[in-house]
């Protein structure tokens, strides 16, 4: 694969987490995230990891044509991942040390989910005699390094927000999980399949 191409592919991936037409992806970042702190950014690094693993996997499955889902269906089910993540953020006590073995299964599979929403469009972009796994890695390898960008900026915020008392702890995580969960639910009957 020359640099040209994965260059392109890089900068999609990129441009698939920043960009405000991936909002619903944006919003799925921030809900993960918005319950750690910057001193458990490894731990953070890992969940985000297990989700473009499974991001990656439905990209690499579907371009081989092996899985495929209508995307109505696909499209209604991204915006349900976001509000089971900020669901789930309004059981945690207070800003986590570590992921729990439930956070990594589910972005693992809402990896999967997501990965389906942008399926049609990188099997579409593929030619038939690009390399197919260089294209795919140089398209994750933007796209996590987007997302481990937007991680940052949560945490770095986080931050900010806690030494200014403006909210404690446990309000900034009720305040943007629920901001989100908002959002989400309108996406989510916006995209209704009926």
């Amino acid at each position: 694969m020359n640099s040209i191409d994965f260059n392109y592919y890089f900068q999609l991936g990129w441009h698939h987490i920043i960009s405000w037409d991936a909002i619903d992806h944006l919003y799925f970042i921030v809900a993960l995230s918005v319950i750690y702190q910057l001193k458990h950014w490894k731990q953070v690094l890992i969940l985000v990891t297990a989700f473009t693993i499974g991001h990656a996997t439905t990209l690499f499955l579907s371009s081989l044509d092996i899985i495929q889902l209508k995307g109505e269906w696909v499209e209604f089910a991204i915006p349900c991942t976001i509000v089971l993540s900020c669901l789930a953020n309004f059981r945690k006590k207070g800003i986590q040390g570590g992921a729990d073995r439930l956070q990594y299964t589910m972005a693992l599979f809402f990896g999967f989910v997501h990965g389906m929403g942008f399926a049609n469009t990188i099997r579409f972009l593929l030619s038939k005699d690009q390399n197919m796994v260089g294209s795919l890695f140089g398209f994750n390898l933007g796209l996590e390094i987007g997302q481990i960008f937007v991680v940052l900026l949560v945490l770095i915020v986080g931050v900010v927000i806690g030494r200014t008392k403006f909210f404690n702890v446990r309000e900034w995580v009720l305040t943007v999980s629920s901001l989100i969960l908002g959002l989400a639910l309108q996406l989510a009957i916006e995209r209704f399949p009926f």
